[in-house]
């Protein structure tokens, strides 16, 4: 096993695809400094905001710093309840269950609506934490070309015309705003066909929440892709999300109707069998729901700057949201154009394999609230000569 171990390291090293905290291809973050960060997914600028840290601080002195157990035996306490119930009326959901990080919510929902007797009928460019649920849910899986309703709707066909059929359920699932290439899901005509063919629709809005809505969801600036439309409250869809990108703490959660929910309670083992969210981290996320509500110049600003992004780079590609994918050659030039950014003082994700599939390794940008426009002139300046230097 030590021989196999040193050669995976060895191929890894050669196909430019070594990932390590602790290295300067993923540099510690710091706490401050000149850096114009780009690769961070705290959209609005609360990561660090003093109104969630003394509200995460009060939940440490009244509850201490840990959970203690999971939330079925002595984990819950009120802040998890209102987060649940301030997150379904966010959303326009009519239920939410909180788990301790986006990926656990996505194996949970998954895994407790699959298994034999479920077809999973799921994007492409799914998140490996949705893919990894597939694996263990035991149910067949098929992909459908990116965004393609057309080929969703034949795999949903077909389930129906197979002999002796044993799937008399189904599950379509989708980002809202795709996390590498940062475009949207066609969510209106995905729900027609999950009416159509009795499936339930799951969208992960891990990149929506906190930054999509208002513009045509009057009132609900920043509450997701789904609320203010007819998706939101649907019994036919499931929302999932994440606590730790535009609302700035940690956690998940799964959000559809309260029989949904009870469910999960019962039959999601990442929920059952896990500590539950840390007190301090639900407190905070409340706090980000509101600084959202009182302040929706903070959404607006992330697609503003999105926008900017996009167009000082000549991108053509529309951007849905916060995330600016720029498309290389391969995983070795893309990690050479991220450090030569990080050296000019410019940080940038870059996406290798297997985060992305072999031959589109990429540079990508996120968009923050914060912002400034010096900062994104010089940015866009330098990357633009480094990306004209790149085979």
């Amino acid at each position: 096993m030590t021989r196999w171990l040193e050669q995976q390291a060895a191929v890894r090293e050669r196909r430019g695809l070594r990932r390590s905290p602790e290295t300067r291809s993923v540099e510690t973050r710091p706490a401050g400094g000149p850096v114009v960060e780009l690769s961070s997914n705290d959209y609005l600028g609360l990561a660090s905001d003093p109104r969630l840290a003394e509200a995460a601080c009060e939940a440490v002195r009244r509850w201490g710093t840990g959970a203690t157990s999971s939330r079925l035996v002595a984990g819950t306490t009120a802040l998890h309840l209102e987060l649940e119930e301030e997150l379904a009326r966010f959303t326009g959901m009519e239920a939410g269950l909180v788990f301790s990080s986006g990926y656990l919510a996505n194996l949970g929902v998954v895994t407790a609506l699959g298994g034999p007797g479920t077809l999973i009928v799921a994007d492409e460019h799914c998140h490996a934490s949705l893919i990894d649920g597939f694996r263990l849910s035991r149910s067949r899986v098929e992909t459908f070309a990116h965004n393609d309703t057309e080929d969703a709707a034949r795999l949903l066909s077909e389930r129906h015309n197979r002999q002796g059929n044993s799937e008399p359920r189904a599950l379509i699932a989708v980002e809202s705003i795709y996390s590498v290439w940062g475009d949207a899901a066609p969510l209106a005509s995905l729900l027609d066909l999950a009416v159509e063919h009795d499936a339930m629709l799951l969208i992960d809005e891990a990149h929506s929440l906190g930054v999509s809505g208002g513009a045509g969801a009057k009132g609900h600036e920043g509450h997701g892709a789904v609320a203010g439309t007819a998706l939101a409250g649907h019994p036919n869809v499931v929302l999932t999300a994440t606590l730790s990108k535009a609302l700035g703490s940690q956690g998940g959660a799964v959000l559809g109707s309260a029989l949904l929910r009870e469910h999960l309670v019962n039959r999601a083992r990442s929920f059952i069998f896990d500590t539950a969210l840390a007190p301090a981290s639900a407190a905070a996320a409340l706090e980000g729901l509101r600084v959202i509500g009182d302040e929706p110049w903070r959404p607006a600003a992330v697609r503003d700057n999105a926008a900017r992004l996009a167009a000082a780079l000549r991108q053509e590609t529309a951007q849905a949201g916060p995330v600016l994918s720029i498309p290389l050659p391969d995983a070795g030039i893309a990690l050479r154009a991220s450090r030569a950014a990080r050296e000019m003082g410019i940080r940038v994700g870059c996406f290798r394999p297997p985060s992305v599939p072999d031959g589109v390794s990429r540079l990508r940008l996120t968009a923050r609230a914060t912002l400034a426009p010096d900062e994104i002139d010089y940015a866009c300046a330098t990357l633009r000569g480094i990306l004209e230097e790149t085979p």
